[in-house]
């Protein structure tokens, strides 16, 4: 069992959830249940996925968790763009936030890449 909170990965989501929460608070009172909460689930999916795969006993499992949070850093991004279509935000104003997603998106295909190389 590893500890999650040593990971650069858990920590950068733990950043990266507090971001969306912040971002998300200065979106139209409109989209509470729209793209606003889809955008936190997909946040907090995933630092969460990293730590419940953490505590999977196999690389298999862990990797399995490991696409989990890639897929919702690739939905959260999406989300992003959406709201970037619709002129919600402009995406130039939240460039530090793209970047430590981007990060995020590649430390995790990273490691993913590590576990699948080692098995």
């Amino acid at each position: 069992m590893r500890d999650f909170r040593t990971l650069n990965i858990w920590q950068d989501g733990m950043i990266l959830v507090k971001q969306v929460y912040q971002i998300v608070d200065l979106l139209p009172k409109d989209e509470k249940f729209g793209l606003k909460s889809q955008m936190c689930r997909a946040a907090v999916s995933i630092p969460s996925n990293i730590a419940e795969g953490c505590s999977r006993n196999s690389q298999k499992d862990f990797y399995r968790f490991l696409e989990i949070a890639l897929g919702s850093a690739y939905e959260l991004e999406t989300q992003f763009l959406i709201l970037e279509d619709i002129n919600v935000l402009k995406i130039e104003d939240y460039k530090s936030f793209f970047f430590l997603l981007k990060k995020l998106q590649k430390q995790i295909n990273s490691l993913m890449q590590k576990i699948k190389t080692k098995s």
